[in-house]
């Protein structure tokens, strides 16, 4: 089934007044939410839900220019990861995304301590955004277990960097991105989503991209696109790249 992707469109006449957003380098991070194999590869367990929202958005492809542009800038930037631990399916009850998520094992993990079985997992990060990840600098926050950084250390650890601006990128849209964005605003975060760098799901109860779309309208302090986004980064006095070995992302 073909979607009209007319209908994400930006409104030719909004309603709504600008925010005034402007992006302060000093201040500001990257944050991407569950840049994992479940989510944004076709081995992963929740593709045939997501994959069409990530392929019209070219979804994979916008968050890996997000991270290089964020690396050579020189901002922080963190992952907020979701992981699920054989412990957790001691939960006595769940909502239908919850209950989703455990029928097909998505983010699955065998402990917290113990890596085992994790490499090439479907929780573990995209295979072309590892070299970012893991260059020692990119901040892994502990996982959140339902929507939002409530039940993680992400707040604290941008907090501790300085950071009060967002740049919010990741999946899923109306899930993840969305509830990220919700309580960051409400911890005193402007946030600005990058609004083809993440994707939703395609069900018969709705369009969860749409859905998303137009909660970042109203709520986030700016929606841009990936290469709007990429801009702001490049024009800014560039800060020290937080990078092991710059080379790695300038080739």
């Amino acid at each position: 089934m073909t979607t009209d992707l007319t209908i994400y469109a930006e409104p030719q006449n909004p309603a709504l007044p600008v925010s005034g957003f402007a992006l302060d380098l000093e201040h500001a991070a990257l944050v991407v939410t569950d840049p994992q194999i479940d989510f944004l590869s076709p081995d992963g367990v929740a593709w045939p839900v997501f994959g069409d929202s990530v392929r019209d958005n070219n979804t994979v492809a916008h968050i890996g220019a997000l991270l290089h542009a964020a690396k050579l800038a020189g901002i922080t930037v963190a992952v907020s990861p979701h992981y699920f631990y054989p412990t957790d399916e001691q939960w006595q009850f769940g909502d239908p995304l919850e209950q989703f998520m455990r029928a097909v094992g998505m983010f699955g993990r065998q402990g917290a301590y113990t890596t085992e079985g994790f490499a090439g997992s479907g929780a573990d990060f995209l295979p072309a955004y590892q070299h970012y990840i893991h260059d020692g600098h990119t901040v892994i926050a502990s996982p959140h277990k339902i929507v939002g950084p409530e039940s993680n250390d992400l707040v604290l650890q941008l907090r501790k960097r300085g950071v009060n601006q967002v740049i919010l990128a990741g999946m899923a849209a109306n899930l993840c991105v969305e509830g990220h964005m919700r309580e960051l605003v409400e911890q005193g975060f402007e946030v600005a989503v990058v609004k083809d760098a993440t994707a939703g799901p395609r069900l018969p109860e709705g369009d969860g991209y749409l859905a998303a779309l137009v909660n970042f309208r109203f709520l986030a302090s700016a929606v841009w696109t990936t290469a709007e986004a990429v801009a702001l980064l490049q024009e800014g006095e560039p800060r020290t790249p937080r990078l092991v070995n710059r080379q790695e992302i300038t080739k």
